[in-house]
């Protein structure tokens, strides 16, 4: 086998090349001295390597001792130590076997002493000064020796012994899968440079796949070899077939690239979304077997859509998929959907069900309350993207630790100690908790890479994200109504006969109360009269030159599917948002997507507006799915020209995906990433004010930014702001999502508006609420924001329901070149010309010319043959 070797001192080394080389085990590191840490973690940090060794160019020093133990406690596989330290060192010798390896000159294979001396002290070997020449001569009798005694004595001692070759560096050095071979027959390794291996084809050069698939054995006739593919935590998803040409893929591209019998090369997931992150390449021991390790997106391995190829998930796989399904879409009265919603009734139970692990005494009991505990930690890991393969991560990296920590109990957990006792349940009642509160900056204190780091959003990583909505998009294109109700049936636990309910509606699904009618009707009213003024159905006529006359007139989009977000939730404000600028722009079908209540209606509400602005159709769907059935159309839904609407991510992802879909034929309003609010306040703020408005945005998730800009504000000023926001909140129901979100915003001390303004421009909010003195007088230095809301009386919440302003606003700083939706959103333009005879002889030379130049004839010829009839009647 091929073990890579390089020198960290060598700053030209390709990221990416040296990630396919850790694909294939282990490889070996030369750093300039074990004293010196910097330039491995540097290296590090910019590679990171799955299983590495170490190896000095400097001789060791007794000083060393401690940085080794570091290296081991960070991740090293193994460090290399020359067999005259290690023989003569204490310390050395207390360190684990495993982790050990030592440096053996050529001259000493022979010297079975000093074998028996390392036995059980080391589990590595590297034979250096060897001459190629050599390698076909004595040297290999005696290094087969050497390596049939090492093997003895470690597997007494209960190790596994791994026996590398280190050629002597010539000018005309060259490595061959011939020598790999040549190694590989008595379990040896090659140990080659990093600057003489290749991914491509060079003659001058060792291809890492053709080093690997060298040694391997096949009893086929193609030759294949038999491949096992699992995923992270040692899973088997499938069995396929390799080659040495899918190896070199799959090492280039990092993904999962296997041989089919019947098509060649197979770059699983290229059709179905199914991709596989490609995280480790293995032999087995007797060479005739390849594992791949992956990291699976997608519905699954196989191709009936399960995870695996022998069936669904069991155990604790099983539960993380449940609670990642429920986190995205979790059916009405859901217990796990509660857990996420509220962290401290999530804590609770963590802290309960540990309790009762530790008092349980049978085993039936034991195991009971241990599936228990595991079940609430996976939520708390799920809630938090955290997946059980970073969990095994971390144990693995302890596992590598040589230092141990005592590991003793704290006080307050110390059943031993009388500080347990001490503290009783009316003490716990009495314990403040945290403060809630915005990071502070002053903008004169920071430099300019913190200011643009305060302008940033928080990355959505949207790879994981496509790779699941991809299957889901296909399906409901390539299936329709069936699909719809079979994701309907999953994510909502609702079975549905029709996705869709068609107008007129039934009265009695739209029946209110007459507070709540009276309060849609006002809001309608108002939006609609501001909508409707943005309507300009007047032509634009213009005469460029005499006889020379353009025009630009709208028209509607004739079919629109609008998103509203739902399921247990009631949301006719943005149905009203979305259905009403498409109403009065004329839009001959609207379709409003919404997923259903659990026994399958509308909440009244959102029918009830539907109805309404004319919408012709509801769509009984929420998420990707109902994204897919307005993009692509079903045998109930029809297809639409445009979606509207927010979502959540996967929703995102899926109005993304169907917008650069050219075969989709379908827009969208704009991009959507989570809510946020700047506000500006000065001295003559009102706190409380300030503070509601923050935690009005605060409150929509974990993930919202909310922003304040102080504009010269006084300490006492500040802190009032700051004490209003901690006892609002504080009584609020949604408080656990604002203890998270509150304190990743930021409050920004500025010294006066022109610094206050300029920075609000940059950052491009989605709601900018002005709180300051003659606050309409700084409007017009406004650029960029979704919606501005002026003054003190001008909470963002009137625009979110009621004043007449849209709230489907461009968000991630995407107001710099996006609009919030408006009348104009459902509306095309089309521009129109006539020309006169004279007006065509006047400007038809003009035209000639250019289209000559740009060398088009029959565009020039157009306007000849009518120039010619007009010169010559």
């Amino acid at each position: 086998m091929l073990v890579p070797f390089i020198d960290i001192s060598n700053q030209q080394l390709s990221v990416d090349f040296v990630k396919s080389l850790d694909l294939i085990g282990e490889i070996i590191l030369r750093i300039p001295d074990f004293n010196d840490t910097s330039l491995l973690s540097q290296f590090l940090e910019k590679h990171q390597l799955d299983k590495y060794w170490l190896i000095s160019v400097k001789e060791i020093v007794p000083d060393d001792i401690e940085n080794i133990v570091k290296f081991l406690d960070q991740g090293a596989q193994k460090v290399v130590i020359p067999g005259s330290k290690i023989l003569t060192s204490d310390y050395i010798s207390t360190l684990p076997a495993d982790r050990l390896a030592v440096n053996v000159n050529s001259r000493d294979l022979c010297d079975e002493e000093l074998i028996k001396k390392l036995a059980g002290l080391v589990s590595g070997y590297l034979v250096t000064d060897v001459d190629l020449e050599s390698i076909s001569g004595n040297f290999f009798q005696d290094l087969n020796n050497f390596i049939q005694n090492v093997q003895k004595s470690t597997l007494i001692s209960g190790l596994i012994a791994k026996v590398t070759v280190i050629l002597q560096e010539t000018n005309d050095i060259k490595y061959s899968t011939n020598l790999v071979q040549h190694l590989s027959t008595i379990s040896a390794d090659l140990v080659v440079p990093i600057k003489y291996l290749t991914l491509d084809s060079d003659n001058n050069l060792l291809n890492v796949a053709d080093a690997l698939t060298c040694t391997l054995k096949s009893d086929r006739s193609d030759g294949l070899f038999i491949t096992v593919v699992v995923d992270e935590r040692g899973v088997a998803l499938g069995v396929v077939y390799s080659s040495t040409e899918s190896v070199k893929e799959a090492l280039k591209t990092r993904t999962g690239v296997y041989q089919s019998r019947k098509r060649g090369l197979w770059h699983k997931g290229a059709t179905s979304g199914s991709v596989q992150e490609l995280k480790k390449i293995e032999a087995d021991c007797d060479g005739d077997t390849l594992k791949f390790t992956v990291k699976q997106f997608g519905t699954g391995f196989c191709h009936l859509n399960t995870r695996t190829c022998f069936g669904g998930s069991k155990g604790l796989i099983a539960l993380e998929e449940t609670l990642q399904n429920r986190k995205i879409s979790a059916p009405p009265g859901s217990y796990t959907q509660r857990l996420f919603q509220n962290p401290d009734l999530l804590h609770s139970k963590i802290m309960e069900e540990a309790d009762e692990l530790c008092s349980a005494s049978t085993k039936d009991n034991i195991a009971w309350e241990t599936a228990d505990l595991l079940y609430f930690a996976l939520v708390k890991c799920v809630a938090n993207d955290i997946s059980l393969t970073d969990v095994e991560a971390h144990l693995d990296k302890r596992a590598k630790k040589v230092t141990r920590r005592p590991g003793n109990a704290k006080p307050q957990w110390d059943v031993s100690s009388k500080k347990a006792t001490e503290i009783d349940s009316d003490t716990k009642d009495k314990q403040i908790p945290d403060t809630i509160k915005m990071q502070k900056f002053k903008l004169s204190e920071i430099d300019s890479r913190k200011r643009k780091s305060l302008l940033k959003r928080p990355i959505i990583k949207s790879d994981d994200i496509m790779a699941r909505v991809r299957p889901i998009v296909n399906d409901v294109r390539n299936k329709g109504d069936a699909a719809l109700i079979e994701y309907t049936a999953k994510f909502d636990k609702v079975q549905l006969n029709t996705p869709v309910i068609s107008a007129p509606f039934s009265p009695e699904a739209m029946a209110l109360d007459d507070v709540t009618r009276c309060a849609i009707d006002q809001a309608y009213d108002n939006i609609y009269k501001f909508h409707d003024a943005q309507y300009d159905r007047s032509t634009l006529v213009v005469e460029t030159m005499p006889g020379v006359v353009c025009s630009r007139f709208s028209r509607p989009i004739e079919r629109v599917g609008l998103y509203v977000p739902g399921g247990t939730a009631i949301l006719p404000s943005t149905t009203l948002m979305l259905g009403i600028p498409a109403k009065v722009a004329g839009c001959k079908e609207i379709i409003i997507a919404s997923p259903p209540r659990k026994d399958g209606t509308v909440v009244p509400e959102v029918l009830y507006v539907a109805h309404k602005v004319g919408a012709s159709k509801v769509l009984l769907a929420g998420g990707a799915q109902a994204i897919a059935a307005l993009a692509y159309g079903t045998e109930s839904v029809p297809k639409v020209d445009k979606i509207c609407g927010p979502g959540n991510q996967y929703v995102t992802a899926a109005k993304m995906l169907a917008q650069n879909d050219s075969s989709a034929m379908i827009s969208i309003d704009m991009p959507a990433g989570p809510s946020e609010l700047l506000v500006i306040a000065d001295n003559s703020s009102i706190p409380k004010y300030v503070a509601s408005d923050l935690l009005s945005q605060a409150e929509h998730g974990t993930d919202s930014q909310v922003v304040l800009i102080g504009v010269s504000l006084t300490p006492e000023h500040l802190a009032n702001i700051e004490r209003e926001i901690h006892e609002q909140a504080s009584r609020l129901p949604r408080v656990d999502i604002v203890r998270e979100s509150i304190p990743k915003s930021f409050i920004l001390q500025v010294n006066n508006m022109k610094e206050a303004m300029k920075f609000s421009n940059d950052y491009s909010p989605e709601h900018l609420i002005l709180h300051i003195d003659e606050a309409e007088k700084w409007v017009d230095a406004i650029e960029n924001a979704g919606s501005v809301f002026v003054g003190a009386y001008s909470p963002e919440s009137c625009g979110d329901y009621a004043s007449g302003t849209n709230h489907t606003l461009p968000t991630y700083g995407y107001a710099r070149m996006y609009s919030g939706v408006n009348t104009l959103t459902f509306l095309k333009h089309i521009t129109a010309q006539k020309l006169t005879k004279q007006g065509l002889k006047d400007l038809g030379h003009t035209v000639m010319r250019l289209a000559e130049v740009e060398g088009l004839e029959a565009h020039r010829n157009a306007v000849h043959v009518r120039i010619h009839d007009i010169e010559n009647d």
